[in-house]
């Protein structure tokens, strides 16, 4: 049993109401030297999201698309664990924990671009939770369902509170026929408790198709009918911050063209995990770095292939 209070329960029997957040958004007020615009930190704020475009040039793409591919093409260097297959075919659909096991995504997930953002907006500083390389290839991409990655985390990992932001890097355009994130603007600022309990080693088949940790339909369509659905579009190179408590998914990709992202997950370092608090036990390390984890020193400058293989050599 977890020693800290459960601020947002869920998971526990049939009830599925909605709870008001008790943390802050933004950690840090908007400043002259804040490494946001006063109008993008006011849109996260209010809408929980913020689309950058052109963050990463087409030579800087470029690199990381040829080493996505040379890891899908060959994952027999990674973790088994760590790559996770489609639930109907056997393609790949993620590779978790990229940023320990890749040199280049290791140097991505530090770039300053993205890292100072996140450490201003959290007011602290951060380290990686989680990432992955989401592989939605054409034809056969599958759908990730809607959710809050949060209500994941707090209930299985032991997350404690809401101080913690994804970053999206999108690797191939995301069009709105391919299957891009869709998010809930506004969600963030309520939590969406679930319905049931928490299966044993829930996560073999949730990182496939998840079903337990999902808002009820009624829900859903309330808040899709008070803020819209806004799909997160945009050429390779951009980036999507996204708070850990909105609420988001993607349809299945059934065009030709592939969408692939990097994905990294950012905590403050004040927020590591305790002990799950719906769960039994909580998920392997992969899916929720804990323990001796260490903070992001931001790095700046352009990322390149061989600058990122040599400084790990």
């Amino acid at each position: 049993m977890s020693i800290i209070r459960d601020a947002y329960p869920s998971r526990q029997g049939t009830t599925a109401e909605t709870l008001p957040r008790q943390d802050a958004i933004a950690y840090t007020p908007w400043h002259a030297h804040a490494p946001l615009t006063r109008e993008q930190h006011a849109a996260f704020e209010r809408d929980g999201f913020l689309v950058l475009r052109n963050l990463f040039d087409a030579e800087e793409v470029a690199g990381l698309k040829t080493e996505m591919a040379s890891l899908l093409n060959d994952p027999s260097d990674l973790e088994d664990e760590t790559v996770v297959r489609e639930p109907k075919q056997d393609l790949v659909r993620s590779i978790f924990r990229i940023h320990a096991q890749n040199a280049l995504f290791h140097r991505l997930a530090a770039d300053g671009r993205i890292s100072r953002i996140i450490r201003h907006l959290l007011d602290d500083d951060v380290y990686v939770y989680q990432s992955r390389l989401n592989y939605k290839p054409g034809f056969g991409g599958q759908e990730f369902y809607w959710h809050s990655d949060f209500e994941t985390w707090h209930t299985e990992d032991g997350l404690p509170r809401m101080r913690t932001i994804s970053a999206s890097i999108l690797l191939t355009d995301n069009t709105p026929l391919n299957g891009p994130l869709m998010l809930i603007p506004g969600s963030h600022r309520n939590f969406i408790q679930c319905r049931g309990e928490t299966p044993e080693n829930n996560y073999r088949t949730s990182l496939r198709m998840q079903e337990i940790g999902v808002p009820d339909q009624h829900t859903l369509t309330r808040l899709a009918d008070e803020a819209g659905i806004v799909p997160a579009t945009g050429e390779a190179g951009t980036v999507v911050l996204f708070d850990c408590n909105t609420l988001h998914g993607s349809n299945g990709n059934i065009t030709p063209d592939p969408r692939s992202n990097a994905f990294f997950v950012y905590n403050a370092m004040s927020n590591q995990v305790t002990e799950p608090f719906a769960a039994a036990s909580p998920r392997p390390h992969f899916l929720a770095e804990r323990g001796n984890v260490t903070a992001v020193t931001p790095v700046e400058g352009r990322i390149t292939r061989q600058l990122a293989m040599s400084k790990a050599a």
